[in-house]
């Protein structure tokens, strides 16, 4: 069975998440239903991230087995026109070897998180952004952001329903980078990883608005950090400002 790689962009507001439920939708249903439409049968699909409700994508990468060695064109193609209306695009699709995983052959993850600092509540852009109505100190957050990079034990900015193994991470790059707009500052976070855990990158951002805020320190994020205590993270930031923005693999599937 032909194996393919599948570079996939969504919104999440319709979506209980990534991974297929019985009773909700899910990305990976929807997907997963479209395939069922060009070659009838079960499909299961595997994917780099599960993203939780509400988070978006524009470089989740995913594999399909099917029974037909389609071009992959026409394979985008025809999942895109199957997919509608939902928010789903195939971006772009590739045929891979028949071992190739999406999940176990990831080097790196990126993370795009967005939020913007104004009065006025979002229109155009509600649903994909965490709005604050109070100004942040960029140089404070980046402060902050930098006593999480290395290797630690993140058990404070864990979920509770956390699955994986352990909670010790290499945090690669948290970068914090100030947009000044119209109206608002604009603040995009870039998080790179090979792995997360759940709730991780929510829990850095809503830690370090505080730090922005004034009212943490960056030496509150190390005491919450050595901590190794769920209780002494900051709040958990609402999930619509948080993007699945690149999969890095040894080749590029997609090159």
């Amino acid at each position: 069975m032909p194996r393919f790689a599948l570079l996939i962009e969504y919104h999440g507001a319709p979506f209980a998440g990534w991974q297929r439920q019985n009773d909700q939708p899910s990305v990976q249903g929807a997907i997963e239903a479209a395939l069922a439409k060009i070659e009838p049968g079960e499909h299961t699909i595997g994917a780099a991230g599960r993203t939780d409700a509400g988070v978006h994508a524009t470089g989740q990468v995913a594999h399909c087995d099917l029974s037909r060695d389609w071009d992959p064109f026409r394979l985008s193609e025809a999942l895109n026109y199957h997919l509608k209306p939902n928010p789903v695009a195939i971006l772009k699709c590739a045929r891979v070897d028949d071992d190739w995983h999406a999940r176990f052959g990831a080097l790196e993850r990126r993370y795009l998180f967005r939020l913007l600092a104004r009065r006025a509540p979002l229109t155009s852009e509600a649903g994909q952004m965490w709005r604050v109505n109070h100004p942040l100190d960029a140089a404070a957050m980046q402060a902050g952001a930098d006593r999480l990079i290395g290797l630690h034990d993140f058990t404070t900015f864990r979920s509770s329903i956390c699955q994986s193994k352990s909670p010790v991470k290499t945090l690669d790059s948290l970068q914090v980078v100030e947009i000044p707009r119209d109206v608002g500052t604009e603040y995009q976070f870039h998080i790179r990883a090979r792995s997360f855990l759940h709730n991780q990158v929510r829990s850095f951002v809503g830690t370090l608005e505080r730090v922005g805020s004034g009212r943490w320190t960056p030496d509150d994020v190390t005491a919450a950090l050595k901590a190794r205590d769920r209780a002494a993270c900051g709040p958990v930031c609402p999930p619509q400002g948080l993007y699945l923005a690149h999969v890095t693999y040894p080749k590029d599937p997609f090159a």
